[in-house]
């Protein structure tokens, strides 16, 4: 066969945008690249493809990546497969000693950096200050929060003073949603909190929320405080004196 026929056949397959179709590299130099990915996966704080693809989709991530999600975008099998690689990961990171942590917000995994170094971070960037909602919201955020789904009317009767405009500013913030109507007249709105909720105050579900008996005030607080009173008493009753 002459080598304008041995170029001919090479060049033949070729794809619409004239450029040929991607042929295999030789033996040796996927043995090279074989060798590569081991020695890469290697070692006790080594990653492998496998987890090295999970870490990347979780560091690219903004917002929280279910189980199921991150199977779909680190080509894992499935979400049980998701869930193994980021409890490796999450070893790894304890074990190294890493400024960062993989976090369960709001139903899924989300990459963050761990609470210590939070007041350096702070030097770096700046809080969104949408973000940033009044003592009166975060009320109002709380009876929503462990009352929904609730109506405007039902929020109102606990706080004792309206709540129309700060329920608007909370759902255009992103923390409150429609979670469907009253069965009663005129069909009003009951309000719920969103995921976006979950994901800015640390929570993986509902479940998570502070329970009554976690609220309460400690044993002895009251003591505590009169105690000290009583102890400043004759220091104030010096200064009226002179």
């Amino acid at each position: 066969m002459s080598m304008n026929s041995l170029l001919q056949r090479a060049w033949s397959p070729l794809r619409p945008s004239g450029l040929p179709r991607n042929r295999s590299l030789p033996a040796v130099y996927r043995m090279i690249d074989d060798a590569r990915r081991e020695d890469a996966g290697a070692g006790e704080l080594g990653r492998d493809a496998v987890l090295a693809r999970v870490e990347a989709a979780l560091l690219a991530a903004d917002d929280p990546l279910t189980p199921r999600r991150l199977a779909v975008v680190a080509d894992l099998p499935d979400a049980a497969a998701a869930r193994m690689q980021v409890e490796r990961l999450r070893a790894m990171y304890e074990k190294d000693g890493s400024a960062f942590q993989v976090e369960e917000l709001a139903g899924g995994y989300q990459l963050l950096t761990r609470p210590d170094f939070h007041p350096w971070l702070l030097r770096v960037r700046r809080l969104n200050v949408d973000l940033k909602i009044t003592p009166t919201a975060r009320e109002t955020l709380a009876i929503v929060a462990y009352r929904q789904p609730i109506g405007r009317a039902e929020v109102e009767a606990i706080r004792g003073v309206q709540c129309s405009e700060v329920l608007r500013q909370l759902m255009e913030k992103g923390l409150l949603r429609i979670a469907g109507r009253e069965e009663s007249l005129g069909r009003p709105v009951l309000y719920g909190t969103t995921r976006k909720f979950l994901q800015c105050f640390g929570l993986n579900s509902l479940r998570d929320l502070p329970q009554a008996k976690e609220l309460a005030a400690p044993e002895g607080g009251a003591k505590r405080k009169g105690s000290r009173k009583a102890k400043d008493a004759p220091a104030k009753q010096e200064e009226e004196q002179l």
